[in-house]
């Protein structure tokens, strides 16, 4: 390969409502400060990743929802995708042969610029750093509403985020903590990793803290409910296109309930002035250590694959919090 002439790379694009393929491109040989990386695996967000696929992300927020290196425009066709490993193949010498975790789509070679780049540790494998997109979303949440010793928490919604989120918080010396899902195998999964799960209707109230990820109305309100008075509940779902009906009558006022949206471009307010997103970053490559966030991932396919895999996601024929998408040479 000669290292001054485009690469032909394969990536994955949303083309219409519903509908993906595997496009070849091209990718312009690694100039000063960038660097040439060879995917290993990327993880597959049912969250956003499906809005997406449906088309569904909102006209007004487009701009503001895009992906790091998407390209394309909401709705199609687009390039789309934040949860990328790979190894570096050209670039300077401290990164050559390094794995990285890079916000980039689902694509087998790409170009970036070094900062966009985040070292993986040796004891992180290369499947569950993957991960570091939802877990990174976790932490800041964490950051923008933060549990103290003693507090009930509860976490409401057993997907990618919320799973993530109940890993973080088994951590804190808390009085009580319980993931709700109206989902056997979530809550299964969650008592896996040493956490209590529940059904909906089976949760304790008199929470000092809900961090809200089941992207429902019914989540919401149930959530809202399990609060104690002058309680928190951080909105981490992403709604897309639907506006949901959020229950602020009855006892909300009375009780001085309060409503913290969360979203992970930005750092918490309590940590924005101590931490970049480099070194958020780092503080979630050392959570990954941890093994337990291994469940997190239910499945793997290969690239090839993809198409299918990503129809089979949205319409259920294939269950999973995140997928691991493998490509050719990564063992």
């Amino acid at each position: 390969m000669d290292p001054q002439q485009p690469l032909q790379v394969t990536a994955y694009w949303t083309t219409a409502f519903e509908t993906g393929e595997l496009r070849q491109g091209q990718v312009p040989a690694p100039r000063q400060g960038e660097a040439l990386v060879r995917s290993l695996y990327s993880g597959v967000s049912r969250g956003t990743e499906m809005l997406v696929y449906r088309g569904q992300v909102p006209a007004a927020v487009a701009s503001r929802m895009r992906a790091p290196f998407q390209e394309g425009d909401f709705p199609f066709p687009v390039k789309y995708g934040y949860l990328s490993v790979g190894i570096v193949e050209q670039g300077p010498a401290h990164l050559l042969g390094r794995r990285v975790f890079c916000l980039y789509p689902h694509q087998d070679r790409y170009v970036v610029p070094v900062e966009a780049l985040g070292l993986i540790p040796v004891d992180v494998p290369s499947r569950r750093a993957i991960l570091a997109g939802p877990v990174e979303t976790a932490l800041n949440a964490l950051w923008d509403v933060s549990p103290c010793m003693g507090d009930r928490v509860a976490v409401m919604g057993g997907g990618m985020i919320g799973a993530s989120l109940a890993a973080l918080l088994r951590r804190f010396p808390l009085a009580a903590l319980q993931l709700i899902d109206p989902d056997p195998a979530k809550r299964d999964m969650a008592r896996e990793m040493g956490i209590e799960a529940v059904a909906p209707e089976a949760a304790t109230g008199g929470c000092d803290i809900v961090y809200h990820a089941s992207t429902t109305e019914a989540g919401l309100a149930r959530g809202l409910e399990l609060l104690a008075d002058e309680g928190d509940l951080v909105e981490l779902s992403w709604f897309g296109s639907h506006v949901p009906a959020v229950p602020l009558g009855a006892d909300f006022h009375v009780r001085r309930l309060r409503i913290t949206a969360s979203q992970v471009s930005t750092i918490g307010r309590a940590r924005r002035h101590r931490h970049t997103h480099a070194s958020r970053l780092g503080l979630v490559m050392e959570a990954l250590v941890d093994p337990v966030f291994d469940a997190l991932i239910s499945g793997e396919s290969d690239f090839a694959e993809l198409p299918g895999v990503i129809a089979d996601l949205a319409s259920g024929a294939l269950p999973s919090l995140c997928r691991a998408i493998s490509y050719p040479g990564n063992s």
